[in-house]
């Protein structure tokens, strides 16, 4: 019989009087070399010192000490630096005990592209130097607000460049007054351009610099005649003053700004990021952080602060309501000029940080109540099905177009909420077209034959089996689900299948138990139905949204990609003279075969195959 190896204690005398009084990054690790925590210091020696030397630390600090077993630093010229490598190591390590805040939506940003007549646009992903970008907002809503109020004053285009290339006449923007029509030289590049400046001087806060530009042109077109175009500066005026009473805040500062308001909660924080640019509130998000238990305000910011603005730019203010050690001069570097961190606001400034911190309460508030609500659903559930521990939910559910592209997905419920991180899709090839069952039983095969090979015993991400597997369908398919995890010896996993009732309308499901001969029919209002339905709701949108994707790229392939002769130069000039597949498929030969390095022989193979 195998003995356990004792664990041998952390000998902390002999690592302190090791360290030196300098500024840096220093490393918790645990047992097996894993990443316990990772902090910046002003000082190594003294802050490494703090974890074994004082005893009133919090249980959580505790714990986190009694599990070191080594102790790794790295030093650093400035407390900054060690600000900038800390967040990079917490990004990379993902240290059990640091607090992190995730945020798995990337933020929308409005664009401007490089192009002679530069499109107005709406924006996510990576930027590059090509185009000019404003932002990040808060969310969608926020750009398509501020991309029609420069429709209305400035007549952008946001046509695609595909359209504006082969636009014969004015589109509809263009009659309502909401376009210049560039596309078919109804405006000048010189006056299209000063449109665009203008609209960037708005997006950067220069609203009064913009109003007195534009009436100096509007008084110099009237002082010589010129009274349409000086018409037409009025009328810009007046929609721009419109739009400053109606969407501006009365501001003394045209600065960008964030407010960064803070609220805790029996044990919860919440800290609320508020987005002003150019004197106007563009809204905000809430942010939850994890592993934040009995951690002090400031320690919770400091967090916030270096990992939310290591990834995005930083405004020229950072309102707080605290002071944050060397996080002014570490923001400054990272934007590469001067920024103000403001930690007493006055005036304006700590209006918008009270809007913050309440706005940070109301998010936990609401939080709590969909936690409470999520337990309530979650007990109603395991009562009807006679179970006590069910927590973490996985649903499957198959689509399919008459059997083209079929698309099974895989959507985790754990911890009171969707976990959309540990969703899934599996793209299956069915011997016979439209087969379900097929579909089912090899998704269920490939999930958790992938789960039983994976070390036992963890409990994060793929590595963790569900409380209760839903499959979205009647007797065949939990049958079919049942086979499957028998054969993988999972026969013992809770099963229920979610068939749609009679009209297939939502509250009149039947729930399908493989060891009961009569559906389970729940009462429209039965907080267990809600849960199964949230569920079931989300897999199925998941699952639509895969086979569409997968479907949409395997038809333009099968167009254009397949065809041979056709290669990625020609068919970018095909793309390119007709604007898109759907005219490339309107064309007859004589219009394939005048497209350059496109033949009469290969236009008329390439009509027969696109009809």
């Amino acid at each position: 019989m195998n003995e356990k190896t004792p664990v041998v204690p952390f000998d902390a005398k002999a690592l302190l009087p090791t360290l030196p009084h300098l500024p840096g990054v220093y490393r918790m690790l645990g047992e097996h070399g894993e990443a316990l925590y990772v902090g910046k210091a002003r000082d190594l020696r003294k802050r490494v010192s703090s974890y074994f030397q004082k005893h009133d630390h919090s249980p959580r600090i505790r714990l986190m000490v009694e599990q070191i077993r080594e102790v790794q630093i790295t030093v650093t010229r400035s407390e900054s630096e060690a600000l900038l490598l800390e967040n990079n190591l917490i990004k990379g390590l993902n240290p059990r005990y640091n607090i992190l805040f995730r945020d798995d939506k990337s933020y929308p940003y409005l664009v401007l592209s490089g192009h002679a007549y530069p499109r107005l646009g709406y924006f996510r992903g990576s930027t590059d130097k090509v185009h000019r970008y404003f932002g990040p907002y808060p969310n969608a809503y926020a750009v398509r607000e501020s991309m029609q109020i420069l429709q209305k004053v400035f007549r952008l285009r946001t046509c695609e460049d595909t359209v504006f290339a082969h636009r014969s006449r004015p589109c509809l923007l263009f009659q309502i007054h909401r376009c210049s029509g560039p596309c078919v030289g109804a405006i000048s590049a010189e006056a299209y351009g000063r449109e665009v400046a203008n609209a960037a001087m708005l997006l950067e806060g220069k609203a009064s610099d913009l109003l007195s530009a534009i009436t100096r042109r509007m008084e110099h077109a009237a002082s010589e005649l010129r009274f349409e175009e000086a018409a037409l500066y009025r009328d810009q005026l007046q929609a721009l003053n419109r739009v400053r009473e109606k969407q501006f805040m009365e501001s003394r500062s045209q600065q960008d700004v964030d407010v960064v308001g803070l609220a805790v909660r029996s044990g919860v924080a919440c800290v609320y990021l508020m987005m002003i640019r150019g004197g106007r509130n563009l809204g905000g998000r809430a942010f939850f952080p994890s592993n934040a238990d009995e951690a002090d305000p400031a320690s919770i910011l400091e967090a916030f602060l270096s990992q939310h603005y290591a990834a995005l730019a930083v405004p020229g203010v950072v309102v707080t309501g605290l002071e944050l050690d060397g996080m002014e001069a570490w923001l400054s570097q990272e934007a590469g000029r001067k920024v103000s961190l403001v930690s007493r606001p006055v005036g304006e400034r700590r209006g918008w940080l009270r809007l913050a911190e309440a706005n940070a309460v109301q998010a936990l508030l609401a939080r709590e109540g969909q936690r409470a609500n999520q337990e309530t659903r979650l007990a109603a559930l395991n009562d009807v099905l006679h179970e006590s521990a069910i927590q973490r939910i996985e649903c499957f559910d198959v689509s399919h177009t008459q059997g083209e592209a079929t698309v099974v997905s895989c959507v985790v419920y754990d911890r009171g909420a969707m976990q959309a991180s540990e969703y899934r899709r599996f793209n299956i090839a069915t011997p016979t077209p439209g087969d379900d069952y097929y579909a089912m039983r090899e998704a269920l095969t490939r999930r958790y034959a992938r789960l039983l090979g994976e070390s036992e015993g963890s409990l994060e991400g793929e590595g963790k089996m569900p409380d209760l597997l839903l499959v979205d369908g009647g007797r065949g398919q939990v049958n079919v689900a049942l086979e499957a995890l028998t054969e993988l010896g999972l026969g013992d996993l809770t099963l229920l299948g979610v068939a749609k009732g009679v009209e297939r309308k939502p509250g009149l499901e039947q729930l399908i138990l493989p060891d009961e001969a009569d559906p389970l029919i729940l009462p429209p209002d039965h907080p267990a139905l809600h849960l199964i339905q949230e569920v079931r709701d989300e897999a199925h949108r998941f699952a639509i949204t895969g086979h569409r994707a997968r479907r949409a790229k395997k038809r333009t392939r099968s167009t254009l990609e397949d065809i041979p002769g056709i290669g990625p130069k020609r068919r970018q000039a095909l793309l390119r003279a007709f604007g898109g597949l759907r005219g490339i498929q309107s064309a007859g030969v004589e219009e394939l075969a005048q497209v350059e390095g496109i033949s009469r022989e290969l236009a008329e193979k390439l009509y027969r195959e696109l009809h």
